[in-house]
């Protein structure tokens, strides 16, 4: 088939990160901790619309302090996330937000490096170039940014915090001369600037915080799942209703429908690459394709074990989460523990790492919103219906035989399929480009990380599944993006199709972020990237260093 070849021939190149070797000036060697199983401690990751405990395999394979003020900050951003209950691309943007906040401020006292909207302006002289001026400038602007990206944890989370810092959140000085003025007009400056990149965060665009200002319409009225309402058009998103965790009844909207349009950190625009994503999908109604993804879901639904249903729910990241954006910035702060980060390295890989799957979610819903393409939730139980089918049946019932209306994805009946369609997959995007950001970041592919989840730990079938522990081990971070990535087909909320194709978008999408990181780090930003260098670069070469520039 086509699509399989083609696509899959340009996955394997991409996703592998095939060519030369690396260099030993873009190769970081780390300090890789000998990896010992502490059986008795239980932590808890949040997943789906609750919490699933999971055990770490590793004795060391979570930050055992939060060394620095920015991971510090990361933290509280994350606390953030969960409590807001904002939809990823919202999460991408506010987490790109307070990690730029916190790199224009500490730019202000590094050698080279400039910032993203005042440049050098703020350079401080070498005498007041202190680890403590470095780590107050960054926490005033991380305060100044969660206050007006999240707000809700302000009284919760971020004031105390600045308290425990040493640091009066209520000082809004914006001398210069003052780390705290550092901090307050270097993030002023950012949010200046985001205040008015069309996400609409200040309801000024249309009515409500991100709400759609672009007129989106669905072609399909909503359904109930399993889905009794035919699609009108089956090439189309359908919303669905359903009552969430609180009992409510809900229908979906289009949640970031504008966010093709929201202005990126180093893509162009948000359809940049639409002619990449143009190239793989989505499958047309009526076509070979369209049938054979639909029968692949059918047939992994009906063949699902305990260790794809753990995989399905582990990177899940649904409501009151840290959403898979969130989650990647947690992977982050495992890196910064096992490499031994100082603050700099910190402050420049979360910079990095936030924008980069920030331009991933605008270039993913480009492609959801240009598409607009139908969901498994509505295409299966469409295509089969009156045809005797075997799939997975329901929380406890296995595998069973039923009629192919009756189909449903492997997810909570509290939330059955997230509210924006197919293609690309937002879980395929945003975990290639956070991973090919550590990858350069570090100079390695190595991750060295795992997780044990407990038996009976399921959210959708508690006390039955796993039967036994289910161990998840990550050698590389390609091979946790593409577990990311297969994990929705596995839950059945996305076409392969929609997985491969976001795992290429995130490559390329993280390559240009990279570069225009970089020209932050090394102060010659101004000058543009073309895409034939993206095209070319991104599936194999890694660019020095920023830790190690070539010589």
């Amino acid at each position: 088939m086509r699509f399989r070849t083609v696509c899959q021939a340009a996955i394997e190149s991409a996703v592998t990160g095939a060519g030369p070797p690396l260099s030993p000036n873009s190769t970081r060697q780390s300090k890789y901790k000998v990896m010992t199983i502490r059986q008795n401690i239980v932590i808890t990751v949040l997943i789906g619309a609750a919490s699933i405990p999971v055990m770490p395999v590793s004795a060391e394979s979570r930050p055992s302090a939060l060394s620095d003020p920015s991971v510090r900050w990361n933290s509280a951003a994350l606390q953030g996330i969960r409590d807001a209950k904002l939809g990823a691309p919202v999460v991408a943007r506010a987490l790109a937000i307070v990690h730029t906040c916190m790199y224009d401020a500490w730019a202000a006292y590094d050698e080279r490096a400039v910032g993203t909207q005042l440049g050098g302006a703020l350079r401080r002289p070498v005498s007041e170039r202190t680890l403590a001026n470095k780590e107050q400038a960054i926490s005033y602007a991380a305060y100044r940014a969660l206050v007006d990206v999240l707000p809700v944890d302000t009284n919760s989370v971020y004031i105390p915090l600045m308290k425990q810092l040493g640091y009066d959140p209520s000082d809004s000085s914006t001398d210069i001369e003052t780390p705290t003025g550092i901090g307050n007009v270097a993030c002023a400056a950012v949010l200046e600037y985001r205040h008015h990149d069309k996400s609409n965060q200040l309801g000024d665009l249309a009515q409500g915080p991100h709400s759609d200002w672009t007129g989106y319409a669905p072609i399909n009225t909503p359904s109930p799942v399993p889905a009794r309402a035919a699609p009108s058009d089956p090439n189309h998103w359908q919303p669905l209703t359903y009552v969430n965790s609180s009992g409510d009844l809900m229908t979906q909207r289009f949640v970031g429908a504008q966010w093709s349009q929201v202005t990126p950190f180093a893509l162009t625009s948000g359809d940049q690459f639409r002619a990449l994503t143009a190239r793989f999908g989505p499958a047309t109604y009526g076509s070979k394709e369209y049938r054979e993804q639909a029968e692949e879901l059918v047939a992994i639904s009906a063949a699902l074990t305990d260790k794809q249903k753990m995989i399905a729910e582990y990177w899940n990241d649904g409501p009151n989460t840290e959403q898979p954006p969130g989650h990647w910035a947690l992977f982050a702060q495992f890196v910064s523990e096992r490499d031994h980060h100082s603050l700099d390295d910190d402050v420049k890989m979360f910079f990095v790492l936030s924008n980069a799957i920030f331009d991933a979610g605008i270039a993913a819903w480009d492609a959801k919103r240009t598409y607009d393409s139908v969901r498994p939730v509505t295409a299966i139980p469409f295509l089969f219906r009156g045809k005797t089918i075997r799939a997975w049946g329901g929380p406890g019932k296995g595998t069973v035989e039923m009629d192919g209306s009756q189909w449903i994805p492997y997810q909570a009946a509290t939330f059955p399929t997230p509210p924006f369609p197919d293609y690309v997959s937002g879980h395929s995007t945003y975990s290639a480009a956070a991973a090919r950001i550590l990858e350069l970041w570090t100079g390695s592919d190595h991750f060295g990380e795992a997780v044990t989840i407990p038996a009976g730990s399921s959210k959708i079938e508690p006390g039955i599944t796993p039967a036994r522990p289910i161990s998840l081990r990550w050698e590389t971070f390609t091979d946790a993006a593409d577990e990311a990535g297969i994990s929705r087909r596995y839950g059945g909320i996305h076409f392969r199709g929609a997985d491969l194709a976001g795992r290429l978008l995130g490559r390329v999408v993280a390559f240009r972020a990279w570069q225009r990181a970089k020209s932050y780090f090394d102060g010659s930003a101004g000058g543009e990237v073309t895409d034939d260098m993206t095209a070319n670069r991104a599936t194999g070469n890694l660019p020095p260093h920023p830790k190690h520039p070539a010589n």
